[in-house]
């Protein structure tokens, strides 16, 4: 496996239990120790659980960033997103201030991202990117 890091809604499969995700991240988790999520991922997270009050999800999702390297946002990720954005944006093909964030993260750090949002990622040339819903 590469180094990865996991985009939003593949932690989301995660938390819901997904078998296919499950038996990559252990496969993962085997092989180097830790995951990798963005800042960004750790945000959306949070805020949709802490919306829904979802207090066993939150527990589960704890669990697991204490197996995770969350890699903050630097100015170097945030120009490489901007880069990103603004190409999409002239083409008309935007993917979203988040998303594009969380390219630039990615590829800043040579890290393949794990996706199941392929439609939107595809866009981005530079990205190296996976899918383990399937």
């Amino acid at each position: 496996m590469k180094p990865a890091m996991l985009d939003t809604d593949i932690l989301s499969e995660f938390l819901r239990g997904n078998s296919n995700v499950l038996e990559s991240v252990k496969k993962y988790l085997d092989e180097y120790g830790f995951i990798n999520i963005s800042v960004i991922t750790y945000y959306e997270i949070q805020n949709g659980l802490l919306y829904k009050d979802a207090k066993k999800q939150l527990t589960k999702f704890e669990e697991f960033i204490s197996l995770t390297n969350v890699i903050p946002l630097t100015v170097s990720m945030a120009k490489k997103a901007a880069e990103i954005q603004a190409y999409l944006r002239r083409k008309g093909i935007e993917i979203g201030h988040t998303d594009t964030l969380i390219a630039g993260m990615a590829i800043v750090n040579k890290l393949q991202l794990i996706t199941n949002n392929t439609e939107h990622f595809k866009r981005v040339k530079e990205l190296d990117y996976d899918n383990w819903t399937k």
